[in-house]
């Protein structure tokens, strides 16, 4: 990943994970490059920054198979199955929503007269 661009971004969890990707979501390959000559490549604007001893971890090794477009293909795939279940599992949530009242409904429901 070109980390000198502008829509680079790195965060590092507290158990040890890093994740390092692309804000625009135009890097197919990440976390280990960006495409070459990628449309939306634009330098970081560093005039009058000040660094101090923050590091950003390094790139992880590049696996097999990234030239041949299968890691992508996988990557894609991935994004399909996620996507494919947002618009389900919005709608169950929804759901779960109208089905338990609110808490102003709770309070000023009417009581049955049995």
């Amino acid at each position: 990943m070109r980390q000198e661009c502008k829509h680079f971004e790195s965060r590092s969890y507290p158990n040890g994970d890093t994740v390092r990707k692309c804000n625009l979501d135009l890097a197919p390959d990440a976390p280990w490059r960006c495409p070459d000559n990628c449309p939306s490549y634009d330098r970081r604007p560093d005039a009058g920054w000040s660094y101090g001893s923050l590091v950003t971890p390094s790139t992880p090794v590049e696996p097999p198979g990234l030239d041949d477009g299968s890691a992508a293909a996988v990557l894609d795939q991935a994004e399909d199955i996620v996507n494919a279940i947002g618009a389900q599992m919005i709608a169950e949530v929804a759901a779960e929503q109208q089905a338990k009242p609110s808490g102003l409904r709770r309070l000023f429901r009417r009581r049955r007269s049995d």
